[in-house]
């Protein structure tokens, strides 16, 4: 694996996982702890003479385990380079031990002073290394670490952080305390999960992989926590359609939502149905709003239903029910939304209609895929946001738990829970994505793949991941006042690689195999 390549495995590990990896790499295929240490040394410093290749002030900043021994390293090779560097340690020198005591000793035989954290040093440097925690951060950070986390983020110069960003909870995201906010960080041996979700992508940066030449071996006894999506998806689940296909094998997609003064919930999921190849899309709604919205998009039919018993021979056409956007919480909306959950078919709520559920949780159910933010996850599982953000992973086991079926808990790194307890994360997307609206077009995307065939794990996982790469597609024009509009117009393109947009924006080979 080539560091800084883009390149990124699919596979995501928790932190105890990892150390495992490490200690089967070292006790079953005898590689000397030393080694690796070496090597995660060489692929760091690889990578920041990649990125910052004018860089020629460097300054590292250790701690006393490990993860302070791979900085040590980094600043022996730049010495051999070259370049002016400068050493800062974090905690006293009697504390480390092993391997990182080998790699301290062997800088200081070339030349190397190791320092105090100086502010003005680290003003100084073309590039910072952060080598002060990796993944074995157990508790509080000490009141000392703290201090000098705050003093390389105040620093404003790039950081090159080496495994993780220090401070951050590699199985989280999450930064308890405080973390250092890194330009890019280069993990090894196993994509931590952390990275991916929460606060991780905010401090992690750029994330670069090298696997340091663990054999293949090692990793068949450990297995991942998680899956990273991937544009693969795309491939294997959107088939090329037949020559003689009509309307009727496409599904019909029902979306049911739109009380009093909010229509546009139901135009931008059922426009985004539409989109990503429904053969027909139904919308049931308030009867006020039928002439507004057929005049908007003519190719989507709409109802307008007061009631129950004209919601029902809606239901009975329907392939697949989204309910949800715009749905309110008024008396009508909870008759409507009772009437669509007595249907059998496969379903999506979204919205109020996840609100509706915290209310009176119904018994679990397997065909169909809930979509919270995490404040409606926070309603449905009796938590605060904080708690669910805490631990999305967590979060999301717990809703699908409770619920059944098939749970997408949006956000920074969306995490995706289903029946066969595995656990997707999506890597894709961009804060653009964070604007009123963006949830119903993945509610209407999500529908259609059901609509289509899918089922609803496939359906889950595809569209979130063709939602977050239309959002990127479309903060190509800039993230800050990215609306959902310009998400659905992206759709098109993003489930028709070959046609309108070069396949590297789209399929580009760095998001690796799902």
């Amino acid at each position: 694996m080539i560091p800084g390549s883009g390149i990124l495995p699919t596979q995501l590990y928790q932190a105890g996982q990892v150390q495992r990896l490490d200690r089967a790499a070292i006790e079953q295929f005898q590689i000397p702890g030393e080694v690796l240490m070496e090597r995660a040394g060489a692929a760091a410093f690889a990578l920041l003479c990649t990125r910052w290749p004018q860089a020629q002030r460097l300054c590292v900043v250790c701690g006393v385990g490990n993860n302070g021994g791979d900085g040590y390293v980094v600043a022996r090779l730049a010495k051999a380079a070259g370049l002016s560097v400068r050493v800062m340690q974090v905690g006293g020198s009697e504390r480390i031990t092993g391997d990182a005591s080998t790699m301290r000793k062997k800088l200081l035989a070339v030349g190397v002073e190791i320092g105090q954290v100086s502010p003005s040093g680290l003003a100084q440097a073309d590039v910072i290394v952060d080598a002060l925690l990796g993944t074995g951060l157990k508790g509080e950070l000490s009141d000392e670490l703290v201090r000098a986390i705050a003093t390389v983020n105040s620093a404003q110069r790039p950081v090159l952080s080496i495994d993780i960003p220090s401070g951050l909870n590699a199985d989280t995201g999450q930064a308890p305390r405080s973390a250092i906010r890194a330009t890019a960080t280069l993990t090894f041996i196993g994509l931590k999960q952390g990275l991916f979700t929460a606060s991780g992508p905010e401090y992690a940066g750029f994330v670069a992989f090298d696997a340091l030449a663990v054999p293949a071996g090692a990793y068949r006894g450990v297995p991942s926590s998680a899956t990273r999506l991937s544009a693969e998806l795309l491939k294997k689940l959107l088939l090329p359609r037949r020559r003689s296909a009509n309307k009727g094998d496409f599904g019909h997609s029902l979306i049911i939502g739109g009380d009093l003064g909010m229509c546009g919930a139901v135009r931008l999921a059922s426009e985004s149905a539409a989109r990503v190849g429904a053969g027909l899309v139904s919308v049931a709604t308030r009867s006020a709003h039928i002439a507004s919205l057929n005049a908007g998009r003519p190719e989507i039919m709409y109802h307008g239903v007061g009631t129950e018993e004209d919601l029902q021979p809606l239901l009975e056409k329907a392939t697949v029910v989204a309910a949800g956007p715009g749905l309110g919480q008024s008396d009508w909306s909870k008759k409507i939304l009772n009437a669509a959950l007595a249907t059998k078919r496969p379903m999506v709520i979204d919205a109020d209609g996840l609100n509706l559920l915290a209310q009176s949780p119904p018994k679990p159910r397997e065909e169909w895929v809930l979509t919270p933010h995490p404040g409606e996850a926070a309603r449905m599982i009796g938590q605060s946001v904080a708690d669910v953000q805490n631990d999305r992973f967590a979060a999301a086991r717990e809703l699908q738990e409770r619920y059944g079926g098939v749970v997408v808990l949006k956000g920074a790194g969306t995490v995706i829970a289903t029946p066969d307890l595995a656990i997707a994360v999506c890597t894709a997307g961009n804060p653009g994505l964070a604007t009123g609206g963006s949830g119903d077009v993945l509610t209407g995307v999500i529908a259609s793949f059901i609509g289509q065939g899918m089922p609803v794990k496939d359906a889950a996982y595809l569209g979130v991941q063709v939602h977050a790469m239309a959002g990127d597609l479309a903060a190509c024009d800039g993230e800050r006042g990215m609306l959902a509009g310009d998400v659905v117009a992206q759709l098109r393109n993003v489930v028709n690689p070959e046609v309108g947009q070069p396949a590297d924006l789209v399929m580009s080979p760095d998001q690796g195999e799902f």
